[in-house]
């Protein structure tokens, strides 16, 4: 039986306070579980230590010139993923707030040809996750999950999440078309609507390790108006023979 390539792609942009850690994470995960999944940093451009944190310890990564974005960044990761002939990519934040010991749960579904895309969770009943977002930022996750709901005939919860999964389908589409603003909740709106298949599963989250967000007050009000925007301004797909 073939064993899947897997490809776990961080995107860091200042991190230097958890980047060696949330790597670390990643090579006991290994360890433990006997699996052999690649690791690719994504650099989007960070202008405190992150790239000789990245260089001194060797972790393999791609520096960026200049800030993309987190959809640039991962859009950098998922056409590596590509050219390398990955089976399967999971998007992982830097900040040490997603667990890696979620990382087979995550990948199963498309193990089992059950989905195309799975959403590492916070908001589903299966999710054991005790962070869960300020309370402005759920109530526009809702928000944002209803428009998703009307525009797509889908329920996704966790619409924000960057704790995912995709199978080589979406790599190679993705490496085409991916959303440089709101990637999550816009990309999955886009491969809903194109009768792909999402499936989300209860994950642990935690807050930030270290480092400061930045994401504040103003931003998430203003984040959550574009992405409500953006969906509702997106054509109809047509479904894709997939």
């Amino acid at each position: 039986m073939k064993k899947e390539k897997v490809l776990i792609i961080i995107p860091a942009y200042n991190e230097e306070d958890n980047i060696e850690k949330t790597y670390q994470s990643i090579l006991e995960y290994n360890s433990n579980h006997k699996t052999n999944y690649d690791v690719l940093v994504v650099d989007d451009g960070s202008f405190d230590q992150t790239k000789k944190i990245l260089t001194e310890h060797a972790i393999p990564h791609i520096s960026l010139i200049t800030n993309l974005g987190i959809g640039g960044a991962v859009q950098t990761g998922y056409k590596y993923a590509l050219e390398h002939e990955y089976d399967i990519a999971i998007q992982l934040d830097g900040d040490g707030q997603h667990n890696t010991d979620d990382l087979e749960k995550l990948i199963q579904p498309i193990l089992e040809k059950k989905a195309d895309m799975v959403i590492g969770s916070r908001f589903v009943k299966d999710s054991k996750s005790q962070f869960k977002s300020s309370q402005l930022r759920r109530v526009g996750i809702r928000l944002i999950s209803t428009i998703i709901k009307w525009k797509t005939g889908e329920k996704i919860y966790d619409t924000t999440s960057g704790f995912r999964a995709i199978n080589k389908k979406l790599i190679k589409l993705f490496t085409e078309i991916y959303p440089m603003e709101y990637p999550e909740p816009i990309s999955t709106v886009y491969i809903l609507s194109r009768g792909y298949k999402v499936k989300e599963i209860g994950v642990r989250m935690k807050d930030r390790e270290g480092g400061k967000s930045s994401i504040h007050t103003w931003k998430n009000v203003y984040y959550m108006i574009n992405v409500i925007l953006n969906i509702l301004l997106m054509k109809r797909g047509k479904k894709d023979a997939n």
